[in-house]
């Protein structure tokens, strides 16, 4: 397993075990409260978790070496998990969210003990924050010291960001549940319980979108990120043997990159010389460019 990939391992873990824990206190906060706000909180947090083992399992599955029907392996499966995560957030999430509040609203119940929903709140609002920070603490070890808004703009690394928004819709979901529950106990109307449960489904809902956005990308076919392009295109640059590049195409398998290149060998060179100069620009590729898997180099004298 890649350290890219031990990182994402670690920040599910972090998740999972943030949301087992809020789950199963908001589920009795919810049901001793009534609240509306609480129990889609706590549909939220079941769903994360069943989220989060699937893309476990998505990593592991993306382990599977090539085979005669896979031959460039089982990378982009985690990319399909991904996506499937961003569908349950939007349905088991969202709209189960806004259906609720919904129903709320046009059969309002009063809070019981609503003291106790704000302390399920505010302890989960802890749970999640270390969680959030454990993902930033795995991304910053990927995105060295690229900018935070950039490595999110061009990771390929699905995962991470597919818990990364899960997190921040959980603590945003949960500050709108302790307002709108603190709104409904103070004024003792529970329409904005109810109000509270639809907003939390507007949010899961747009970052769900996001997350399938992000990911629809990858599912296609994208290139490799910038950084290593721009790695390979230096490499080949600086060999004496190509007189010029003429074509580049990468593509992201996961973890590990395809890549394919059309050089202009230097003239006079024998087919025998120039597959030694292929060989050897490889193995430097692949040397300095470690997710580069396979790599397919085409001589010729014109794209």
């Amino acid at each position: 397993m890649s350290s890219n990939q031990h990182s994402s391992v670690k920040a599910i873990l972090y998740a999972f075990l943030a949301n087992f824990g809020i789950a199963i206190s908001k589920s009795a906060a919810a049901v001793y409260t009534g609240s509306g706000s609480m129990l889609a909180e706590a549909i939220h947090s079941y769903a994360d978790c069943g989220n989060q083992v699937l893309l476990y399992i998505g990593l592991k599955q993306s382990d599977k070496p090539a085979d005669a029907r896979h031959p460039l392996g089982y990378g982009k499966i985690t990319y399909f998990w991904s996506f499937v995560v961003a569908i349950l957030l939007f349905s088991m999430g969202g709209l189960f969210s806004i259906y609720e509040g919904w129903h709320k609203l046009h059969a309002p119940e009063p809070l019981n003990q609503a003291w106790v929903a704000l302390v399920v709140l505010g302890f989960s609002i802890i749970l999640e924050t270390f969680s959030l920070l454990g993902a930033l603490k795995e991304i910053r070890r990927i995105r060295g010291n690229k900018p935070f808004w950039e490595w999110l703009r061009h990771t390929r690394n699905a995962e991470l960001v597919v818990v990364l928004g899960e997190d921040n819709a959980a603590i945003l979901g949960l500050i709108l549940a302790f307002v709108f529950v603190l709104a409904a106990t103070i004024t003792g109307n529970p329409i904005y319980d109810a109000a509270g449960s639809i907003c939390i489904g507007v949010i899961l809902i747009t970052i769900s979108v996001f997350i399938g956005w992000r990911i629809k990308a990858l599912i296609v076919g994208h290139s490799a990120e910038p950084e290593l392009q721009t790695l390979i295109e230096t490499i080949v640059a600086e060999d004496e043997n190509i007189d010029a590049c003429l074509n580049t195409i990468t593509m992201q398998f996961g973890p590990q990159v395809m890549l394919a290149l059309k050089l202009k060998m230097k003239p006079g060179i024998s087919i025998e010389t120039a597959v030694e100069h292929i060989n050897s620009l490889e193995r430097r590729i692949k040397e300095q460019a470690p997710t580069v898997a396979w790599c397919f180099v085409e001589p010729d004298n014109a794209d």
